[in-house]
């Protein structure tokens, strides 16, 4: 079946900091760029996959591609998911956060770092747990293909310039100041959850 956009989980209106323009316009055209080029990847390969005299090596190209663009939709989604929150982080996550690198403070001043390095080109900055190593950490990722092994993200930063250009030009640290303030702490409280009910069901 072929993928489908999915639709903003916010009013884009009343984000802090971040305009509706440049949301609809990251949205419209870098998300559902990517979901329409994941469905035509997906159909070529079908095609090359049936013609038997397809070269291996061109069909590692099409599966090059495939695994971009699936990278790119689904952080993506992760992304515009975390985002339209004016809430704390939940006494659970901030106890999490605190454990984990020393205290709350410290966690952002990484994941703040990290997206500054990022700044005035591409990636993405994750908070995620790693099921084979059993620790919380911030990743970075230069491009869509660069996802952490075993990491499921909670919380997923878009670095590339498409996020901010269009309030911020080359403001890179002006757009993650704004990110932080939209963080929708909820939805990052409830993909832990989902973690801690995975490890319960595993263990």
């Amino acid at each position: 079946m072929p993928h489908e956009l999915k639709p903003l989980p916010f009013d884009p209106q009343k984000l802090d900091g971040i305009s509706e323009k440049n949301i609809r316009s990251h949205w419209e055209n870098n998300y559902g760029g990517s979901v329409k080029a994941l469905n035509v990847i997906k159909q070529r390969l079908s095609i090359a996959l049936a013609d038997d005299d397809t070269p291996p090596y061109v069909y590692n190209d099409l599966k090059r591609e495939h695994l971009l663009r699936t990278g790119s939709v689904v952080l993506h989604e992760l992304y515009f998911a975390n985002l339209a929150g004016n809430n704390q982080p939940s006494l659970v996550i901030h106890d999490l956060l605190s454990a984990t690198f020393g205290s709350i403070e410290n966690w952002e001043k990484e994941f703040r770092r990290i997206g500054l390095g990022l700044g005035g080109g591409s990636g993405w900055v994750i908070l995620g747990y790693n099921l084979h190593l059993g620790i919380i950490e911030n990743y970075w990722l230069w491009d869509h293909m660069y996802s952490p092994v075993a990491t499921i993200p909670l919380l997923v930063m878009d670095m590339y310039e498409h996020s901010y250009q269009m309030d911020y030009g080359a403001g890179a640290a002006n757009y993650v100041n704004a990110f932080l303030r939209n963080i929708n702490w909820d939805v990052v409280t409830t993909r832990w959850e989902n973690v801690r009910i995975y490890l319960e069901q595993r263990s």
